[in-house]
């Protein structure tokens, strides 16, 4: 990971963010799963976020993402959280039967060069478990 260069800012902004399914449930499997790699990219790609790991559980996901400054890490994960949801539970009526999809909760974690590579593998690590 390098530092952004623009105009007018160098920058290194690095997230850690974990979030779970409302009640913890273990429905993050299969193709619900597979299509929940698809929205996040998606909402990474318009929001100018580069994912760089990602690992999903059945009951939690680790996201570790860098971003531009002028994005707050509350609206970062409203727009992960908010889309998926809206798409995941419109594809796949069985997650209806939770009020909500993502609890209201989340972590979040900065992190800079050194400890960068640490939470990659540590998320990376996650996924063979």
């Amino acid at each position: 990971m390098n530092y952004t260069h623009t105009r007018n800012q160098v920058y290194l902004l690095n997230y850690h963010l974990i979030w779970c399914p409302k009640r913890r449930r273990k429905v993050l499997v299969g193709q619900i799963k597979d299509r929940l790699i698809e929205v996040l990219e998606q909402v990474a790609d318009e929001q100018g976020i580069e994912i760089l790991s990602l690992s999903i559980n059945p009951d939690h996901l680790h996201l570790f993402v860098s971003c531009y400054p002028r994005l707050s890490v509350h609206k970062i994960v409203k727009a992960f959280k908010g889309r998926s949801s809206r798409i995941l539970r419109r594809e796949f009526p069985e997650l209806l039967k939770l009020p909500s999809l993502w609890t209201h909760s989340y972590f979040v974690s900065t992190a800079g060069n050194v400890s960068a590579s640490t939470i990659q593998r540590y998320i990376e690590a996650q996924s063979k478990t």
